[in-house]
């Protein structure tokens, strides 16, 4: 049997879905004749009618409708296979998805990923937003390549590579009286919090910096995002505990900011799979993530404007 002839197959698609062999053949730049005989070598391949007449317009019969599904599958798997060719005949590199958390993809990824994309715009890079727990899951389960993460990190299937030291820090609103120089729990306990929503790494060191003056005294209120908090803290709402590389001196003015007694460090850190194999895209993203080590330093820390004698 010769096979399937995906002339045929466009040709047989466009009539029924302009419903006229004389409108497919003019679209198709074909003869109406070309058109009909394509049409009736489908028919006798298949041993079915394919297309029925009512008046001028033609629709497609039962077994017709089966083909128009399966021809849309095959020129969609088609195109896909031409999308790959051309992606390598044109550079093409390769894929890698990267989880990051919040903070990484605010503060740290932007210029990383610009970077990517100038230098080597042959990879497809796919980065997804999600906790340090689920990242370490999505690791281990292949469902990404590789991810930046909040440290402490313990799993043996990992190879974990930390980049740069990070500390958690208070921050208040800008005119807040009475404010200690370090914060300790005792103090945050009788404060209004906010903190990093329940699945986040940094929630979970919060919690166990605050768990010798459990309970506090009002239950913290919960946001998503580090700028979320921020807005927060500026519109007046409380206090929150953040990684320092998310407040700088220039941009977060309205803020004063406090180092926390004891302190937290919440290292960023780069993790994959130990029996990941490397690929060339792989290695260049890994590459790129791995000069964070030598990033810019923790942002300094804000004080409190104090009005000059007179």
């Amino acid at each position: 049997m010769r096979s399937l002839s995906l002339d045929q197959l466009r040709s047989f698609e466009t009539v029924i879905e302009l419903a006229s062999f004389t409108a497919a053949a003019r679209r198709l730049n074909l003869s109406q004749s070309t058109v009909s005989v394509q049409i009736r070598e489908l028919e006798r391949r298949f041993g079915v009618t394919l297309i029925e007449r009512m008046g001028k317009r033609a629709y497609a019969t039962p077994p017709g409708r089966e083909l128009v599904g399966a021809a849309q599958r095959i020129f969609s798997e088609c195109q896909a296979a031409e999308g790959a060719m051309r992606r390598f005949r044109e550079g093409w590199i390769g894929h890698v998805h990267i989880g990051t958390t919040n903070t990484a993809i605010l503060y740290d990824l932007p210029p990383i990923l610009r970077r990517l994309r100038s230098d080597h715009p042959g990879i497809d890079l796919h980065v997804t937003n999600m906790p340090t727990r689920d990242s370490v899951e999505q690791i281990i389960q292949n469902k990404i390549d590789i991810a930046l993460v909040t440290l402490p990190i313990e799993q043996r299937q990992l190879r974990i590579t930390p980049l740069r030291p990070q500390t958690l820090v208070a921050i208040f609103p800008a005119g807040t009286r009475d404010l200690p120089s370090e914060v300790t729990p005792e103090f945050a306990a009788h404060q209004s919090l906010l903190i990093e929503h329940a699945r986040g790494a940094v929630h979970a060191m919060i919690m166990r910096w605050l768990s010798v003056s459990m309970p506090l005294s009002r239950a913290p209120m919960h946001l998503g995002t580090i700028e979320a908090l921020k807005t927060a803290v500026l519109a007046n709402l409380g206090m929150s505990i953040v990684p320092d590389v998310a407040v700088t001196a220039g941009r977060d003015a309205g803020l004063v900011v406090r180092p926390l007694r004891p302190a937290v460090n919440c290292t960023l850190g780069l993790i994959e799979s130990r029996n990941k194999p490397n690929t060339p895209a792989l290695e260049i993203v890994r590459d790129a993530l791995l000069s964070l080590r030598a990033g810019p330093k923790p942002a300094p820390r804000l004080a409190q404007r104090r009005p000059r004698p007179r």
